[in-house]
């Protein structure tokens, strides 16, 4: 792939959280018959810089690393997108890892995290100077993920929040509800919502909203949609959000509907406060590998509101189909062009050899 390192009058994004070490099994191998491992690298906002570095837009990624070979190998990984580091502090003894068992049909993936003690769980407040980050920035975003870690991380990324406000950078956030990584001893519901306060894009699902803050859609049940998703079903949820966080500007909800663990279909929705827009929906027959899908939107959001300014429409249907067509790339990066985007937003998803 051939990536745009021009970066001369384009924006840039910030993006903070953690990386992880991501050990999947062969194909559709279950944990008990896997003899070996496939391992790539992958984490909620560095999904993000992967993407945007890949439509030439200028990235850093903020975490913390251990100083060892494996957190050598991550950094290398990341500089091979284009995603800068610069702004990364050392300390600490490990790079997480998380475990993938990819489900098929009736059976569902599986996602078994090694993660405690990891050099960002041990991050305090001080340890990264934002002022210096946001120098020249346009652009922060972080995920639900990284509040769920522990305080310090929490800490550090509230911090980071107030930081960005201060300096007029926008902050987007994507809520990413995690059941299994609220384990502090403090629960989503009483950390997010002085985060999200912050923020001027909001992205969710219905159980992210629902879980961390009580705000669901009338009528609406995840495990019995088959497929099929009412979309102006969650006008209500983007305005409940945008009451609960007056600052935010745009609230976007992406709509799945799962048939199987292998057919999926796809969508979204963008509230700018007064218009509800609905994006394109795919019908995704094949899925090679889902996780990082909502990376993939969000990255393709960002893009699309940094560059089809004033165009949400346009925006939402660039996120989707980016993130459709991550949906065929193995791995959490979704290493895909502009053009090939573009080029599906057209309609043309064919699917025929380019020559």
């Amino acid at each position: 792939m051939t990536i745009n390192l021009n970066y001369k009058n384009m924006p840039k994004v910030i993006t903070f959280g953690e990386i992880m070490l991501r050990l999947s099994t062969p194909g559709y191998l279950r944990f008990s018959q896997a003899r070996q491992f496939e391992a790539t690298f992958g984490g909620g906002e560095a999904n993000v810089a992967v993407s945007l570095a890949n439509y030439g837009i200028q990235t850093e990624f903020v975490t913390r690393f251990p100083k060892n070979d494996i957190a050598a190998s991550c950094i290398r990984d990341l500089h091979s997108y284009g995603v800068g580091t610069k702004y990364c502090v050392f300390g600490g003894d490990r790079l997480g890892i998380y475990f993938l068992e990819t489900g098929a049909v009736a059976r569902a993936s599986k996602v078994v995290y090694d993660r405690a003690h990891s050099a960002i769980s041990e991050i305090e407040k001080g340890m990264i100077d934002w002022d210096k980050v946001f120098e020249g920035a346009d652009w922060f975003h972080w995920t639900g993920i990284t509040p769920a870690i522990s305080q310090g991380a929490a800490d550090v990324c509230l911090e980071a929040i107030r930081a960005a406000n201060r300096l007029g950078v926008t902050v987007s956030c994507d809520l990413n509800y995690r059941k299994n990584l609220w384990k502090y001893g403090k629960t989503a519901s009483e950390v997010m919502p002085e985060l999200v306060k912050g923020c001027d894009i909001i992205l969710g699902n219905e159980e992210d909203a629902e879980k961390v803050f009580g705000i669901k859609p009338e009528g609406f049940d995840a495990t019995a949609t088959k497929g099929e998703v009412d979309a102006a079903g969650f006008e209500s949820v983007c305005r409940q959000l945008m009451e609960k966080f007056p600052r935010a500007k745009k609230v976007i909800i992406t709509l799945r509907g799962s048939i199987n663990a292998n057919h999926n279909t796809w969508g979204g929705v963008l509230f700018d406060g007064t218009r509800l827009h609905q994006s394109s929906r795919y019908d995704i027959t094949h899925i090679v590998d889902r996780v990082g899908g909502g990376d993939s939107f969000m990255g393709g959001l960002i893009y699309g509101l940094l560059t089809y300014t004033g165009d949400d429409r346009k925006a939402l249907d660039f996120a989707v189909a980016a993130s459709c067509l991550k949906h065929t790339v193995f791995g959490d990066f979704n290493q895909v062009t502009v053009a090939e985007v573009e080029n599906l937003m057209k309609g043309d998803g064919s699917g025929r050899v380019s020559r």
